[in-house]
């Protein structure tokens, strides 16, 4: 299995500490075993497939948690769960434009104040109008890992970063999408790269 960059910083020393528990005390070296476990599932990278069907796919997996109008344009949030993958893909392709850092709070993901949680907000040029991914930290994410750079080109399911433990990727639609042509609902589960979003009716 695959697994996404910077695993190692978490379950390296989760693995020496349990070889080490182990012989002064094993239960301790159990449980440091299961954390390193946990970390390599979390981390886990499997391979995703963009449907044939045209459309705008989810950046993230995880249940959709916002769909909103905001200054005339759609934007559709994914908040992603421990149990989720936390690996972010293009919701279409594009080239990269800017890939900005915004400092901010780290207030649960799934929360209205996540609004203002630190962000990497990522501006793809289409043939189809400009959209903004946006991964968002959440309470207990402090790295927002991106892959990408301004000038890059991107298919549509192509990975573009990911964050560590916890946190909210969204796509900001162009002005000419309209909430009608937003395909899921608030509480769908949805998959990185596979899940249609939006369509243009």
């Amino acid at each position: 299995m695959r697994f996404a960059p910077g695993y190692r910083r978490f379950a390296l020393p989760a693995f020496v500490g349990a070889a080490v528990a182990a012989v002064v005390f094993p239960p301790l070296g159990a449980a440091l075993l299961a954390v390193g476990a946990f970390v390599l599932w979390f981390f886990r990278d499997p391979e995703r497939s963009p449907p044939d069907e045209p459309g705008v796919v989810a950046p993230a997996d995880g249940r959709v948690s916002v769909i909103r109008v905001e200054d005339g344009r759609v934007r559709v949030g994914v908040f992603m769960n421990v149990t989720d993958v936390h690996v972010n893909r293009a919701p279409v392709s594009g080239s990269v434009r800017t890939v900005t850092h915004r400092p901010g709070a780290h207030k649960p993901a799934f929360s209205k104040d996540s609004d203002r949680n630190e962000r990497v907000d990522i501006e793809l040029d289409t043939d189809a109008g400009d959209h903004e991914v946006s991964l968002i930290a959440g309470a207990f994410a402090r790295r927002i890992h991106s892959y990408v750079a301004p000038g890059d080109e991107l298919v549509r399911g192509q990975k573009l970063g990911h964050i560590d433990f916890g946190s909210r990727a969204d796509v900001l639609l162009p002005p000419e999408y309209g909430s009608d042509d937003v395909v899921v609902e608030k509480g769908e589960s949805v998959r990185a790269g596979e899940t249609v979003l939006a369509r243009r009716n």
